[in-house]
This record gives structure tokens, sequence and C-alpha cells, in this order.
């Protein structure tokens, strides 16, 4: 396998940010509201410098901390205990400030200012915290009024609820967040592992597989060595394929130097193709090695260009292909590769004249955790976005299809 690992970055999406973004507008329009109200009745109130002195406070306190309801890091319990104490304190300021209405039933100095606060509350915390602050609100609000109106009532019950929904809105959408993350979290997980099964596929599995057929045929003690690779070999498929079968200790010690320079040679030697990752990669070069006297390799004229990575990974799948034909068609079959670079994509064709591949063939295999078709083929075309297709007859042969989409 190649020594580049790549990795998959999870992005975490904020469903919640819009919302303190929304929250900042809301307290500076309703500060600006607020104070509005308070200059269109002015002439009313008999005190009105407590006002004044009130507003100015709100106006500085309003634009300064900002900042602070910007997202939930920033916001921090003090800082929603003062400015829920800036909201409390102008609720039973207005009676003092001498505005009739602010008793009668008409609007406090903040007026739906206080919304603002209780709706940071909820945002931080959830509804738990945002019925505690409007529990706050309500009894600030019936202390002003001196009795618990039906208006009364009616806002506190009004900005209880809206808060609270609001609140819950946020843990549900947390929750959401967490949840879609560790589902990001677990499909990058097994890409990466289906990555590298295909490699193991590729290498140490027929490695095992070739040692214990030579083994077999040569009987003593590489026939034992054999037997411990055949076993190492039937683990490792489990392995790869989602579990673990037990093997015998001895077999393991046996096949673990095998495994071990199976998967860091080629580390080691390095891919060359990396050197051409500036650019497109012609792919011709890359399935010209196959050709020979049971391998007819037909190319176009002009250099099939393509991502270099997803050139490589077309390239080992037509391998595995040919490794197929091989394995189940025989040493004496015969194979041909047909390139085409069509403008919407490039199609790489594998057709043999074996014996074809019987009904639901492949379906078992995979559930036996032969990797050659599920992981080391349709695993590669899905990971750069392409598709496998089989049309296969008994007796007729087997052909394969392999479609990459250009990207435009």
């Amino acid at each position: 396998m190649g020594s580049t690992v790549r990795r998959e970055r999870v992005v975490r999406m904020s469903v919640e940010q819009p919302l303190w973004r929304a929250l900042m507008g809301y307290r500076v329009l309703t500060m600006l509201y607020a104070i509005g109200l308070f200059a269109s009745a002015y002439e009313v109130y008999e005190r009105p410098w407590v006002a004044i002195a009130y507003f100015a406070v709100l106006a500085v306190w309003t634009l300064a901390t900002l900042p602070q309801v910007s997202g939930a890091r920033r916001c921090t319990k003090r800082f929603l205990t003062a400015d829920l104490t800036v909201a409390v304190v102008g609720i039973l300021l207005s009676p003092v400030a001498g505005h009739e209405r602010a008793v009668t039933g008409g609007s406090t100095l903040p007026s739906i200012w206080t919304a603002g606060a209780v709706l940071a509350w909820a945002l931080k915390g959830g509804w738990r915290w945002a019925a505690s602050a409007s529990l706050f609100i309500g009894v600030a609000n019936v202390i002003q009024r001196g009795d618990l109106s039906r208006s009364t009532l009616h806002n506190v019950l009004l900005v209880c609820i809206a808060s609270i929904a609001i609140g819950y809105v946020v843990e549900v959408a947390r929750a959401s967040e967490r949840t879609l993350a560790r589902a990001l979290e677990i499909e990058a997980a097994t890409r990466e592992r289906e990555r590298l099964a295909r490699d193991i596929h590729d290498s140490v599995l027929q490695v095992l597989a070739m040692v214990q057929r030579r083994g077999n045929a040569l009987g003593g003690e590489a026939a034992e060595i054999g037997r411990m690779a055949g076993e190492q070999e039937v683990a490792l498929r489990t392995l790869v394929a989602g579990g673990l079968s037990p093997a015998s200790r001895a077999s393991e010690d046996a096949a673990l130097g095998a495994v071990v320079r199976a998967v860091d040679e080629p580390d080691r030697a390095g891919d060359p193709a990396d050197a051409d990752s500036a650019g497109p990669r012609d792919l011709r070069p890359l399935l010209a090695g196959h050709a020979g006297a049971r391998v007819t390799f037909s190319e176009p004229g002009a250099p099939v260009l393509m991502p270099p990575a997803a050139a490589r990974e077309l390239a080992a799948a037509v391998s595995a292909a040919l490794d197929n034909v091989r394995l189940h068609a025989g040493a004496d079959a015969y194979a041909w590769i047909l390139v085409e670079d069509d403008p919407d994509a490039v199609i790489v064709t594998v057709r043999d004249d074996g014996p074809g591949i019987p009904e639901g063939r492949l379906a078992q295999a995979e559930g036996e955790g032969r990797l050659g078709v599920a992981q080391s083929i349709r695993g590669r075309l899905r990971d750069i976005g392409g598709t496998a297709e089989w049309i296969s007859v008994p007796g007729q042969g087997t052909e394969v299809e392999l479609n990459v989409p250009k990207k435009k």
C-alpha cells in the first residue's frame, strides 16, 4: 500500500450559530425600540432623568456586549447573570421613573428588550435555563405591577413559552449535530477500513494464498507452513470483513513477519505515481504493463488524462480484475483490456474467455469475506465516483466495465 494516508476531515456544522446572530440583531433593535417609546412619551414621565440614566446604561451595555452574544463559547454564566440583572433593574425602575402606564399595564422601560436576555439563557443552556430566567422576569413584572393581572400573566407566559421552546429547539439541534458528527466520523473510518482492506487483498491475502498452495504442493515442512498461512488468510479475511476468527498462536507468529514485510516494503519503495501528483496523469502507461501473450491491450491514440489519484485507483481495479481472471478462468485464459476516453467518462473494459461467473456467486463470495470484487474493484471505483458492472454468461466468459465520470 502507498505511504500516503488519506485522512477524512469531519466538518461540524453549527445549526445554532444563525440563532446567535439573530439574537445580536434583536438586542440592538429592541434597545432602539425601547428608547423610541421613551422619547415618544417623554413628557408624561415625572422623573425622566431616571429613564435617561437607565437607557444610557442599556445602550452602552447592549453595544458593548455584542461579542458576548455572538456564540455560546463567549456567552458565559457571569455575563448572562449581569444581563438578566440589567433587564430586572429596568423593570423595577419603571414606576420610579414616574410613568403611570408602567404600573397600569403599559410597557416597562426596557420593554421587549428583556426577552433578549431570556433568549440568551435559552441559547446557552437550553429550555431549563430559559425557564429559570423567565421566572426572574415574571417575578420582577409582578413586583413592578403590584398584582398578577391578566395582562401581566399574558406577557410573562408569552416570554416563558417562547424562550422554553427556543431552548428546546437548541437542545435538539445540538443533539443532531453530535449525531451527525459521529455518523461522519464512522463513515470516514469505514472508508479508511475499506481502503486498507483493498490493499490487504491486493498484497497480503494473495501472498498467503500462494504460500498455502505452494506449501501443499511441496509437502513436508512446507505443507505445515502452508497450513499456517491458510489459517492466517482466513483470520485476516474475517478481520477486514468486520470480525476476527481465532487462529493458533503458532500460525500468528509464523505469518506475522510475512504480513509486516508485505505491508511495509511498498512503503519503503515509495509510490512512483506520487511524483506526478501535480497535474493530470495519462492512464495508458499504467495499464500497458498488463499486455502480454494472453492479454490484449487496446488504447486510444491520444493520452487519457485523469487526476493522479483516480488514475492509480482505476489501474489498481484493472489489476484486481485481471487477478480474478487468472484465479478463476485459469492461466490459459485470454483477456482483453479496452480503454475508451469518452467526453463524459473514462471507460475501461476487461473481458475474458473463461467459464463465466455463476449467478449469485459474487454476493456469495462477498459474504464469505472474499474482497476481490467488493473492495478491490467496486470499493476503488466508488471512492473516485465511478461504478463497476459485471456481465457474465456461464460458458461465455466475463466482462467487467469500469466507468469513471469526468469532473466538470
